[in-house]
């Protein structure tokens, strides 16, 4: 089968093109005919080694495919995380408890949207944060993958007012569209007294309640900043590949701010997976299907273009969920 491969750590230069001998379904497992692997920030970690937990090398990146099972008999689409190797690949093989059908009228896109963006959009909300009605939330990346999906999810939690920020005027749009109610534009040469005051402004003069923080350096730095009185601040990456300052603990004893780190691999675990993935994912199918929730979908590449998807994503160029389709390959491979 075809497959993107990586060989050895480092950039989008790595992905290479391979032909890969297709993954066994163990018991209870299922093999998907690909039409559609999701495109997450993490994958750009793992690509170069520096993601939370070490990768062997080779291997296929990619957590999260869409596709058909038994194309020949009685096919049905299935969204699911991926069980052996990743989803770069023409086949990939799922695990149905970690997964779900695709209900009619629901595009890949959107199905992929709902895996690692969707499930970590819905615990930023609601078990990091616990938004409560009329609390101000910022969306930083909120034309993102997790971000669009945050803002919406945020309204539906009752956030009296939802900051988006984004690099882009165009990106502040569509965060608006979704249901945004004020924008920022974050230039990344903000400093972090800069940042605090946009953030501020957007508020009405005041500090904010929630932030939903994933780039790191100074954005992390000017969003802690802003907080207000019991303020919390998620973490969940660092999309600018620069820490923040040091954080002293006595230092958020003054306004009594909380700092939440988020992963979602964690809710994976045997015990939680249950109540932390499955139960929620559900939901969130349900949204979509009934159009109460509408994931921004954004480029398809080729999955010989893997390599473009990755270097457009870390440039800041790709908004909601990127996917990588290897039926527009054709015999170009």
């Amino acid at each position: 089968m075809r497959a993107i491969q990586v060989r050895e750590f480092g950039g989008p230069e790595v992905l290479e093109k391979a032909t890969l001998v297709e993954p066994h379904p163990g018991p209870g497992e299922l093999l998907v005919h690909v039409t559609g692997a999701g495109v997450n920030y993490a994958d750009t970690h793992q690509v170069e080694n520096s993601y939370l937990t070490g990768s062997d090398l080779p291997f296929v990146p990619g957590s999260e495919v869409v596709g058909v099972v038994d194309p020949e008999g009685f096919p049905k689409r299935i969204c699911g995380f991926v069980a052996h190797g990743g989803g770069y690949a023409e086949k990939a093989v799922v695990r149905p408890q970690l997964s779900f059908e695709v209900p009619d009228g629901v595009s890949d896109g959107a199905a992929l949207s709902l895996l690692v963006q969707g499930l970590t959009a819905h615990h930023l909300i609601t078990t990091c944060t616990g938004v409560q009605p009329g609390e101000t939330v910022v969306v930083h990346a909120a034309a993102g993958g997790v971000g669009n999906l945050a803002v919406q999810l945020a309204k539906r939690a009752g956030a009296g007012r939802v900051i988006a920020t984004a690099s882009t005027a165009e990106k502040i749009d569509l965060a608006l569209s979704v249901g945004a109610d004020v924008g920022v534009v974050a230039d990344p040469d903000l400093s972090v007294q800069d940042l605090e005051h946009r953030l501020m402004d957007a508020n009405g003069g005041t500090k904010v309640d929630v932030v939903l923080e994933m780039v790191g350096g100074h954005v992390f730095d000017g969003s802690l900043a802003a907080l207000a009185p019991f303020g919390r601040i998620v973490t969940y990456g660092m999309a600018g590949r620069k820490p923040p300052h040091p954080v002293h603990p006595g230092n958020l004893m003054v306004g009594s701010h909380s700092i939440i780190g988020f992963w979602l691999v964690d809710c994976m675990r045997p015990a939680l997976a249950k109540s932390m993935v499955v139960e929620p994912l559900h939901e969130l199918v349900e949204l979509v299907r009934t159009k109460q929730l509408r994931p921004l979908v954004g480029h398809t590449y080729p999955l010989s273009q893997a390599r473009q998807a990755h270097i457009d994503m870390r440039a800041r160029k790709t908004s909601g969920k990127v996917v990588l389709d290897p039926t527009l390959d054709g015999d170009s491979w």
